[in-house]
């Protein structure tokens, strides 16, 4: 279904290309049975034929003024920079631990009083993978108030971490772009769930003092996601506004969430989060295309909010005694595992041409990386798995290349690239005469 809903937006997007092809094949049909006195005959009657000749040059020059006018333009990303705190904001696991129990001591009213909590979330947080070198706010811990005790949960708190972190990521892109404050005509910051009053948009163009006329836009409770919605919306953004710059934003600030009761739906969230932001500048200025690190080819967003346990694994939401806290429920992996499933099925047959590129190039590194991760998600697919085994032939993956191969021969053992990678397979054992006869069977 994803695959026809992909040929379905290809045929919409490029409709009158499509309709191009046809013609110009006629055309090209007609003009290869010409002769010289055919030519000479055309020539001689459109110098002769004012009208015609006038109506030919007018086709001509609108449907090239038409192709240039609605050409998507290219989207690039200049430059980001990720918020890092001073060394002084590091906090170590047996640090938050110890001021857990000072303000446990401090207040039963805060936290978690009950022991059954604090022993959960003390093995959630072992669990979390998150290290030694993490970074809180100064009066927060992990964007909340571990740091401080006894915590801070007001809103000048919460506003002053997130200007500390938006600024600070702000400040630093600025200063290696050399980019005019002037310049930007788009300013898009995410934040799921503190949305002050005045915006974090409006926040940030009354710090740098944008111009008047910017696009601002402030995105709100759309949780991890946000941040690629905003790509999503600044490109879109950029196809109509030319040559200029969008500013994306994106940061989290759970001061003002901390839960402090013994749901353990809502504990959870207090040990993943920490302090941090990144800001993003895209252009769509031709000038900035050797400068730029990327160049966006390709969003998709899948969208499974209709489901009702997708919609309510993530949900803000107040507990039994009215504290309010992030609810996420045992549901949120599958319901992942589920949207990035549909994600990467359509997103795979764009991926596979960058897969093939970076083969082209000779950077097999980057091309295994795209490879990996389009197999991954997408293991029943043949297209670019001969590519594919080139590539883990030319890493010397003998392993992997072998593991590769048995895949294929499960999934369909005739087809040219399963015969492609079992001949890589022979190729990097040495034994190159099975290896021609398997290339020779694709």
């Amino acid at each position: 279904m994803a695959n026809v809903k992909l040929l379905y937006h290809y045929l919409i997007t490029h409709f009158f290309k499509l309709c191009l092809v046809p013609l110009l094949a006629l055309v090209a049909i007609k003009a290869s049975s010409l002769n010289h006195e055919d030519i000479q005959n055309i020539w001689f009657y459109l110098q002769h034929n004012i009208v015609t000749l006038t109506i030919l040059s007018a086709v001509l020059t609108f449907g090239s003024a038409i192709y240039f006018v609605t050409r998507p333009r290219p989207v690039y990303l200049v430059d980001y920079s990720c918020h890092l705190p001073p060394p002084h904001q590091k906090v170590t696991v047996q640090k938050i631990v110890d001021n857990i129990n000072k303000i446990r001591e401090l207040s039963k009213r805060l936290i978690v009083a009950e022991e059954h909590s604090l022993d959960f979330f003390f093995r959630i947080l072992e669990r979390s993978g998150l290290g030694e070198e993490t970074y809180c706010c100064e009066s927060h811990f992990h964007s909340y108030a571990l740091l401080n005790i006894p915590p801070l949960q007001t809103m000048a708190a919460a506003r002053e971490e997130t200007e500390q972190v938006i600024f600070d990521a702000i400040d630093n892109l600025l200063a290696n772009t050399k980019v005019n404050t002037r310049d930007i005509g788009i300013i898009i910051v995410n934040s799921s769930v503190f949305n002050p009053t005045p915006s974090l948009s409006a926040m940030v163009v009354n710090k740098y003092k944008l111009r008047s006329n910017i696009k601002s836009f402030n995105l709100g409770g759309m949780g991890c996601s946000a941040g690629v919605i905003a790509i999503d919306l600044a490109k879109d953004l950029l196809q109509v506004h030319k040559n200029t710059y969008a500013l994306v934003v994106s940061t989290e600030n759970l001061s003002r969430s901390m839960y402090i009761g013994n749901n353990r739906s809502m504990v959870v969230s207090n040990c993943l989060f920490r302090v941090g932001g990144a800001a993003i500048l895209l252009s769509n200025k031709s000038g900035d295309r050797r400068r730029s690190k990327y160049k966006l080819l390709h969003t998709v967003r899948t969208h499974t909010g209709a489901d009702d346990k997708s919609f309510r694994c993530v949900q803000q939401e107040d507990d039994e005694t009215g504290k309010t806290g992030v609810s996420l429920t045992k549901d949120i992996t599958s319901v992942a595992s589920r949207t990035i499933t549909k994600n990467i099925a359509t997103l795979g047959p764009l991926v596979l041409p960058v897969g093939k590129a970076y083969f082209e190039l000779q950077d097999y590194f980057n091309a295994d990386s795209v490879f990996t991760l389009a197999h991954q998600k997408y293991p029943y697919a043949l297209e670019g798995m001969d590519t594919y085994s080139t590539v883990l032939y030319h890493l010397k993956e003998e392993m992997r290349l072998g593991y590769l191969a048995q895949e294929l021969i499960s999934v369909d053992r005739l087809s040219p690239e399963t015969w492609c990678a079992v001949g890589n397979c022979y190729s990097l054992r040495k034994d190159h005469d099975t290896a021609l006869k398997m290339f020779q069977r694709r």
